[in-house]
């Protein structure tokens, strides 16, 4: 009996040390990863960037257009002046499919650490202006931290900016929604599961700040416009990726059932004994 007390203490003890190690997982769109008895694949989502009213604002002051990069696509709406009949942008958002995600697996609890997304938005400021003297910068490609809530992102700019990767872009203020799925919720065959979540309160990276600037040709009135934005907007990622629990093989029960045997044999020649 004392044996078979140690058997189960030390068999819960290694069970509950394999639950609190977490395992990393990495998700590609067109991908399959198997991890700790699940497979994960068909990872479909998008992220959709909504511009802050200040940030609007800031874009209006230069003049300035905005533009989708493929496969982002953006929607802007425009409002005109009753009285200048001035045409300004009234609300404008880009959407970006999701190309990766990153996690980590504890247990049967999938908690997402970071996303990756396609494609982004060009500003363009096509004339000179009070606040800018002309130039353009196109975000791509963003990368999203949940860990460190930072938002990373690839860089292209006119005025001798050029391409820049995996600039730290945006910090994040706070994170509202689930970030994480119970996989234990999977049906025997595989189903679809799904998560939505807002980043909100982005604010810009100093350096990231002077890239921008440069890029756009801010003049300083131009720069200190772009300086009263504190709040770039808002991030809302929709994901859904399928989880099939694995099916264990027929040599898994045979060893169970042989490791069982052993036990009660065992049991029996102690008691013997």
């Amino acid at each position: 009996m004392k044996f078979a007390m140690k058997t189960l203490v030390a068999t819960a003890a290694f069970v509950a040390a394999g639950v609190a190690n977490a395992n990393s997982v990495s998700l590609l769109a067109n991908g399959t990863v198997t991890e700790s008895g699940y497979t994960l694949s068909d990872l479909i989502g998008t992220d959709t960037l909504t511009f802050s009213s200040t940030l609007i604002g800031a874009l209006n002051a230069g003049k300035v257009q905005v533009a989708g990069v493929a496969p982002a696509t953006t929607t802007v709406t425009y409002k005109t002046n009753a009285a200048t009949k001035v045409v300004s942008i009234s609300s404008a958002s880009a959407a970006a499919p999701v190309t990766s995600l990153s996690a980590d697996l504890t247990g049967t609890t999938l908690t997402v650490t970071g996303a990756g997304t396609a494609g982004g938005s060009l500003q363009s400021a096509l004339t000179t202006n009070i606040s800018t003297t002309g130039g353009s910068l196109k975000i791509l490609n963003l990368s999203v931290d949940l860990t460190a809530r930072k938002v990373y992102a690839d860089l292209v700019g006119a005025n001798g900016v050029g391409t820049r990767n995996n600039v730290w872009l945006w910090d994040i203020a706070t994170v509202t929604g689930p970030t994480a799925l119970d996989l234990s919720l999977a049906s025997a065959g595989g189903g679809v599961m799904s998560l939505t979540n807002t980043r909100s309160g982005l604010t810009i990276n100093p350096a990231a700040f002077d890239l921008f600037a440069t890029a756009m040709g801010l003049t300083a009135n131009g720069i200190t416009s772009l300086k009263t934005v504190t709040d770039f907007g808002t991030i809302v990622s929709t994901v859904s990726l399928k989880v099939t629990p694995a099916v264990p093989e027929p040599s898994t029960y045979a060893l169970m059932g042989l490791g069982l045997a052993g036990l009660g044999l065992a049991a029996r020649r102690r008691r013997a004994r």
